[in-house]
C-alpha cells in the first residue's frame, strides 16, 4: 500500500476544482495572459474580479465579461491599495476562492554595472512585492474557502540573467514563494500552484524583444525549443486547466519541461559557456554602451 496516497496533501492535490461560482481575483488583467485568463474563467462560471493599474483596461474587461465581473484599479506594488481590493471584492461577491498574481513588468536590456538602480527597484516592487501584496491579504479567504493560489513565475526563473538580472532574479524569488505556499496551504486545506512560461505573445515581449534591436539578438540566441513562442491564450489556458487540477506546477511550452527539471546541471554548463562567449560578450558591450558607459 503507497502510505503517501493517505496524506492530506496527496487527497487535496488529486482534487478536481471546478470554478463555477467561485470568485477569482486576478492582476494584470486588463491586457496579455490576464485578460485571456478572466475570459476563460468568466466562461467556466467564475466570477471575476479584474484588477489593473489600468482603470480604463480594466472597465473594458469587466464591461466585456458582464455583471459577474468586477473591475478594480490598483498598483500590486501598492500594499494598501490590495488590501482594498480584496476587501471590495469580499464585500461585492461574498467571498473569494482564487486567487492569480499575474501581474509583471520586465526592466529595460542593462548589465548589473550600467542599470539604473531605479529599475530595478520598479521590477522587484511589482514582480515580487506585488506578488506578495497580492496573495497575502487574501490568504485567510482562500484558507476559509479551500480555495488556489496561482503566482505566475517564468521560465526565466532558472535561465541565464545577463542583461536583465532584475526579472529572473524577482521570478526566481516567485518560485520560491510558491513553494512556500503549496506546503503552507496544503496544511490548511487549501492549495497553491506555480504557473511557468517561455516566451509568450504579449505586449511586453514584443516591446522587449521585437521593438528593440539588442532585445531581437537576446532572442535569437535562444536554442530551439526554447525560442518557441505560445500566445497569451494558451498561456491562460493552462493556468485554468492548472486550477481545475489544483496542479502544483504548470510550464509551457512543454520545450522547457527537459531544461527545468536539469537545471541544476544545465546550467553549470551553460554559465561556462556564456561567460566564454565572444558572441555574448560583444552584446553586452553593447547593452552597455546604450546606456553610456
Amino acid at each position: 500500500m503507497d502510505i503517501t496516497a493517505l496524506h492530506p496533501l496527496s487527497l487535496l492535490t488529486r482534487r478536481s476544482y471546478d470554478v463555477r461560482d467561485k470568485t477569482v481575483l486576478i492582476t494584470g488583467a486588463a491586457q496579455g495572459i490576464g485578460l485571456e485568463l478572466a475570459r476563460i474563467l468568466s466562461a467556466r462560471g467564475a466570477f471575476v474580479v479584474v484588477v489593473d493599474i489600468d482603470e480604463i483596461g480594466a472597465e473594458v474587461t469587466a464591461g466585456e465579461l458582464g455583471p459577474r465581473a468586477l473591475a478594480i484599479t490598483a498598483d500590486v506594488s501598492d500594499r494598501a491599495a490590495m488590501v482594498a481590493a480584496t476587501r471590495l471584492a469580499v464585500d461585492t461577491f461574498g467571498h473569494l476562492d482564487v486567487v492569480v498574481a499575474n501581474a509583471g513588468v520586465t526592466p529595460a536590456p542593462a548589465t548589473v554595472r550600467t542599470m539604473d538602480p531605479a529599475d530595478f527597484d520598479r521590477v522587484m516592487a511589482i514582480n515580487l512585492d506585488g506578488c506578495f501584496n497580492t496573495v497575502h491579504p487574501a490568504l485567510d479567504h482562500i484558507v476559509a474557502a479551500r480555495g488556489h493560489v496561482v503566482v505566475v513565475s517564468s521560465c526565466a526563473s532558472f535561465a541565464p540573467g545577463m542583461a536583465g538580472s532584475p526579472y529572473m532574479m524577482s521570478k526566481a524569488a516567485v518560485e520560491q514563494f510558491g513553494r512556500a505556499l503549496r506546503v503552507e496551504l496544503a496544511a490548511a486545506g487549501a492549495s497553491a500552484g506555480i504557473a511557468y512560461f517561455g516566451v509568450v505573445e504579449t505586449e511586453m515581449t514584443h516591446a522587449m524583444l521585437d521593438r528593440d534591436d539588442l532585445g531581437r539578438e537576446l532572442d535569437e540566441m535562444l536554442p530551439w525549443p526554447l525560442n518557441v513562442r505560445i500566445t497569451a491564450t494558451h498561456a491562460a489556458t493552462v493556468i485554468a486547466d492548472g486550477i481545475a487540477r489544483r496542479a502544483a506546477r504548470t510550464i509551457a511550452p512543454s520545450g522547457w519541461e527537459p531544461y527545468a527539471l536539469l537545471r541544476g546541471a544545465v546550467n553549470v554548463v551553460l554559465d561556462a559557456q556564456l561567460a566564454g562567449s565572444g558572441k555574448v560578450k560583444d552584446l553586452l558591450d553593447r547593452v552597455e554602451r546604450r546606456s553610456g558607459r
